[in-house]
């Protein structure tokens, strides 16, 4: 996944998964199911079978969170989000791509990473 990312202008140095986020100050506990960063940006990716756009609102509040998160202490990197899917369908994919998520999708053997449309949000 970092080779993909880096053919789309990305150097993230280090990918990790299953990253638990726990916060009791602000309430906040999630995971993360790949975690991609270097200093400067991090890339939250969700990982579906079937994705939903119940899957992605709820990708949007993970991310939000992981912004106050970061905050709470000094970590300035701009945060950006992906979702992926065995099973994507038209609306599911629109939508992700139009809230400024890439959007990875298995090719055969492979995968490839579709870019939002736009520019990738940023948090």
């Amino acid at each position: 996944m970092l080779d993909k990312f880096q053919e789309l202008g990305f150097d993230f140095k280090e990918a990790s998964n299953k990253v638990k986020v726990r916060n009791k100050k602000n309430d906040i506990r999630f995971e993360i199911d790949i975690f991609l960063q270097n200093g400067d940006v991090a890339m939250l990716v969700e990982i579906k079978t079937d994705l939903t756009i119940s899957d992605i609102n709820k990708h949007i509040i993970r991310i939000e969170k992981m912004r106050i998160y970061a905050d709470s202490r000094g970590d300035k990197r701009r945060f950006l989000g992906a979702v992926a899917g065995v099973v994507v369908n038209d609306a599911e994919r629109e939508y992700a791509l139009n809230q400024g998520f890439f959007l990875i999708e298995p090719n055969g053997e492979d995968f490839y990473i579709t870019s939002p449309y736009n520019k990738p949000k940023e948090w």
